[in-house]
């Protein structure tokens, strides 16, 4: 069993859970991601397997002698993996992996904020707004004191470059799997802007749950509805007239008074 899998974030939504509840909601796009190619222990000394994700405008030839036929990926990520033997050189893996139900933990960049305050990087109140205060509400005041200790502490709390940092949020649960669209629904936000990197992995309550389960393919799911309207439509379209039925023409009619009336078609064939 693979302990995850790269993703891309799309948007947030809201949704109604089963109990009713409306919840705000992350769409990922799960995959499909390639293996590229299986660590074991002895060579390595580790198990893993390396996936990739994406499509890369150009790739510089180490980088095409190493993907081979997989085609032009743009990231190659590692995870980790039980059994090596049991995956190959460009197996496919997506949403399947997952389920409803399951907790996951996502990692991501988050947005990054530029050179920022201590009020907006840190949350500091700022100085007093009066008693002749006109250049203090925003200032960041003392760093330390005098002669002792005689230098700024190191990890003081200042001004600086916010955000754009690797962020874990673990124990997100999964609202929705959808293997046919390659998509997970999850509850709450991830760290990141739209279309960011997710390298998404089993969390610690599932992780058991997971080795023990079936893998799940991804042509066992039902096919979009917006999919099966399309097609009933083409075949529509594709239907020749000439299979239309004909209106089947009756030859002889009773009027109210008892008198038999000939068709149209009676009168034709008349000499």
């Amino acid at each position: 069993m693979i302990e995850g899998l790269l993703g891309r974030k799309l948007g947030m939504i809201q949704v109604f859970d089963k109990q009713g509840r409306l919840r705000g909601a992350t769409v990922i796009q799960a995959g499909p991601c390639l293996i590229t190619q299986v660590k074991t222990q002895e060579p390595d000394g580790y198990q893993a397997v390396q996936v990739g994700f994406g499509s890369a405008r150009r790739t510089n030839k180490p980088m095409r002698g190493h993907l081979g036929r997989q085609g032009d990926l743009r990231y190659l990520r590692e995870f980790r993996v039980d059994d090596p033997s049991k995956h190959h050189v460009g197996e496919r893996i997506g949403a399947e992996m997952f389920q409803a139900g399951d907790y996951v933990d996502i990692t991501g960049v988050s947005k990054g904020r530029g050179f920022a305050g201590v009020v907006k990087r840190h949350g500091f109140h700022g100085g007093p707004k009066t008693h002749g205060q006109s250049d203090r509400h925003r200032a960041p005041g003392s760093i330390g004191s005098g002669n002792t200790p005689g230098r700024v502490f190191k990890g003081m709390r200042m001004a600086g470059h916010m955000g754009a940092e690797q962020v874990t949020v673990r124990t997100l649960e999964v609202l929705e799997s959808n293997a046919a669209r390659g998509t997970l629904l999850v509850a709450g936000s991830v760290p990141g802007a739209r279309n960011g990197l997710l390298r998404i992995r089993y969390g610690k309550a599932t992780l058991e749950e997971a080795r023990a389960r079936k893998p799940r393919a991804a042509k066992d799911e039902e096919t979009p509805p917006a999919d099966e309207e399309r097609e009933t439509a083409e075949a529509k379209a594709e239907q020749p007239a000439s299979e239309a039925p004909e209106a089947e023409e009756t030859e002889e009619a009773t009027a109210g008074d008892g008198e038999e009336v000939e068709s149209p078609a009676a009168e034709e064939e008349r000499p």
